[in-house]
This record gives structure tokens, C-alpha cells and sequence, in this order.
């Protein structure tokens, strides 16, 4: 097994990887959607080779082994205590977001959701003819977290449902114990289940924080959570299709299982094999890997800001960094960047404009290149 190496730039230029065929035949970098450039743990490659090699891939069931390291990992990792029963497995996060939307009220019901946000959390409510209301992040100090008590004033009468994301993306903040009660308190006064992505749990960049499981927090709270989780983000195994739901209230657990029949697949079971990969053995090379990150993320935070038009807050967790760039003053920000040979995501699709998101999930040398476009890029735009 080749030695782990974060720095070494994989081609993945003739892998149909969606990242990369967007700008193929391009210079453009693409630093855009959430998959890292990282070869996967070795646990995870050995696991599936040896899976291969048995040759035979019939219709497979939710491996028990599998099963049980969720558990045993959502014990050592949160002390929460959780049930095989409460486990639903999906082929992607984002199909839990609609199932969970679908599974809760009815046609024409109001979902609330943060904004700026990772924008299956607009189009899911969309897609389950429920309405959507938005609720903005605040600001407090250089963390972006929800408004309390804007929520709570949205809340209607056909509300049902808050649509929550845990580290959250696009702005990398980890929520505090405290700010998860709050929102637990509201859940309870006003009757809401919540539904909580916390896919990325396990990218803590700040070493003194620590990810809180929202259902973890007391039993009201555990009956009113769907809890998504994968180990896509963080194990780069993301096309393999493996995610899961936790969700400890049967008669909600029920529903969410209700509205998948006939539509949503089981997982495949190289997703299974690759899951059980990354949760044996994976955490020694991820600990390896969130220092690289870290040093990525301080080298993103430290160079961009000395760029004039950027400005780019501290990062808590994933590898995503949300950059804003309204004092550059860009007619069209994600055509600005492409035709400076670097493609990242539009704020617009996040719900806020004025800033990008890059994803600096990469080597090094990539990163270096990417900041030395934009800087050139912004230094010929701006006026001196």
C-alpha cells in the first residue's frame, strides 16, 4: 500500500469525476463541490479489494458488523447511547433530507431552514410540496450560527419541521452546547422535529471542539431528531453511496422508512464495505489528515486575507472555506474566478452572493496555485 502522502496530486481527470468534468479541457482548478483530492484510507481500499476479489456482488443486507461499529463509535465518540433499531441506512444524505421532509406533516406544510445554506435544504422542501422559510444565520463575533430568536418568530402554524446542519456548511461553524439546547428548547415548546446533517462530524479542524450529536442531548430531544450521518465527507468515499439515519422515535422512525418504500435503493455493498473500512481503522490516517487540513485551512485564512476585496473568518470544521467577496465588487464572482482558471461555488447557490465557496480539500501545491490566481486576478481588477 502506497505510503500516506497528502501532498501527491492524483489525476482524476479520466475517472468520470464530477468535480473534475466540469472544467475538463480546461485550465480552470476545480475547487468547487465537497469531495476531497485525497487518496482514500488504506483500510478502505483494502477492505474493498478484498471484497472484489470474492467476485460474486449479489442484493446484500446491512452488514451486522457494520451495524455495531456505529454504535460502539456513536458511544466513544459522544457517550450517546444508540439502538441497531434506530439505524436506517441510505445511498446518499441528501435522499434523508427529502425522505425526512416527506415524512413529516403534509402537502403545503412550512419547513424551516437556515440560509445561508448547502442547497438541498431549499430544494428538498421544494420537491416534498412543502414551503420553504429561511431563516438567516447571524453573525456573533466571527462564527456564523442561527438566529434564535428570528426562528422562533417564524415559526407558523404549519410549521412542522427545522431543517438543521451541524458542522454547518458553507460556513464551518461547530455549534456549542448551549446554542444546541436552545434550539432543542424550541423544538419542544413548539411541537418540531428536527432534522440534523452532521455528515460532517468527524472534520473538526479546532482541536479544543468537539461535535454534539443534537439527538444526544437529552431524550426529548433524541424523540424529535432524524440524525443524518456518513462517512462520505470525511474518508473521500463519496460515490460509493453509503449514509445513514438515526432516529430513535419509532412512530418517526416508521414514517421515514414509509415514504423510501418503491423509491429510495439500499445501499450497495461496496457503500457497506467502504463504511466498515473507514469506521474499523480509519481514524488514524483522518487524525493525519485534519492536521493537513488544518494547515491548509491557516495557509487559505492567512493568504487570502491580505488579498484586497476578500475577507475569510475563522474556520471550525469541514474543508470548505466561505470567502466573502463583496468589497471586490464582481459583476458575476463565479465567472470572475473560471476566466481566472478557478472554479469554485457561487454564494447565489447558497443562498448569499456576496460570498464563494472553495474547497480546499486538496494538495498543497494546488492550493498555492489557486490562491496565486486569485490574488493576480483581483490585483488587475481592483483599482490601485
Amino acid at each position: 500500500m502506497t505510503p500516506i502522502n497528502f501532498d501527491t496530486f492524483i489525476d482524476r481527470s479520466d475517472t468520470a469525476s464530477q468535480k473534475w468534468e466540469r472544467y475538463r479541457d480546461t485550465e480552470i482548478l476545480p475547487m468547487w463541490v465537497a469531495d476531497t483530492d485525497f487518496m482514500a484510507p488504506p483500510s478502505v481500499i483494502q477492505a474493498l479489494q478484498k471484497r472484489v476479489e470474492h467476485g460474486v456482488f449479489g442484493y446484500t443486507n446491512t452488514p451486522a458488523e457494520l451495524n455495531q461499529l456505529v454504535i460502539d463509535r456513536m458511544q466513544s465518540l459522544y457517550q450517546w447511547k444508540i439502538e441497531t433499531d434506530w439505524l436506517v441506512w441510505l445511498p446518499g444524505l441528501v435522499c434523508g433530507l427529502n425522505l425526512a421532509c416527506r415524512a413529516v406533516g403534509d402537502a403545503g406544510d412550512h419547513v424551516i431552514s437556515p440560509q445561508p445554506i448547502y442547497p438541498p435544504f431549499v430544494s428538498a422542501p421544494h420537491l416534498s410540496k412543502r414551503k420553504v422559510i429561511q431563516v438567516p444565520m447571524t453573525q456573533e463575533g466571527e462564527r456564523f450560527i442561527l438566529d434564535f430568536a428570528v426562528l422562533e418568530k417564524s415559526i407558523t402554524p404549519d410549521t412542522h419541521m427545522i431543517l438543521f446542519c451541524n458542522p454547518h456548511n458553507p460556513g464551518g461553524s461547530v455549534y456549542r452546547e448551549e446554542e444546541l439546547l436552545q434550539l432543542a428548547a424550541i423544538a419542544k415548546k413548539h411541537q418540531l422535529t428536527i432534522c440534523s446533517d452532521e455528515i460532517h462530524c468527524d472534520l473538526i479542524l479546532e482541536p479544543d471542539l468537539q461535535h454534539i450529536p443534537l439527538a444526544s442531548l437529552n431524550s426529548d430531544s433524541a424523540s424529535r431528531t432524524i440524525t443524518l450521518m456518513a462517512p462520505s465527507k470525511t474518508y473521500n468515499v463519496a460515490g460509493l453511496g453509503c449514509s445513514f439515519a438515526i432516529i430513535p422515535d419509532e412512530q418517526l422512525r416508521k414514517q421515514f422508512i414509509n415514504v423510501r418504500k418503491g423509491i429510495v435503493p439500499d445501499v450497495n455493498l461496496l457503500g457497506y464495505t467502504a463504511a466498515i473500512g473507514a469506521y474499523q481503522a480509519g481514524d488514524d490516517w483522518n487524525q493525519k489528515q485534519l492536521r493537513y487540513l488544518r494547515e491548509n485551512r491557516d495557509y487559505l485564512i492567512q493568504e487570502l486575507n491580505q488579498i484586497p476585496g476578500l475577507k475569510l473568518n475563522p474556520i471550525e470544521a469541514t474543508y470548505l472555506a466561505w470567502i466573502d467577496i463583496s468589497a471586490a465588487k464582481l459583476e458575476n464572482p463565479a465567472r470572475f474566478f473560471e476566466e481566472a482558471g478557478i472554479g469554485m461555488s457561487p454564494g447565489r447557490d447558497f443562498g448569499d452572493a456576496n460570498y464563494m465557496r472553495l474547497n480546499f480539500g486538496c494538495p498543497r501545491p494546488l492550493l498555492e496555485e489557486a490562491i496565486k490566481r486569485i490574488k493576480s486576478a483581483l490585483l488587475n481588477h481592483l483599482p490601485a
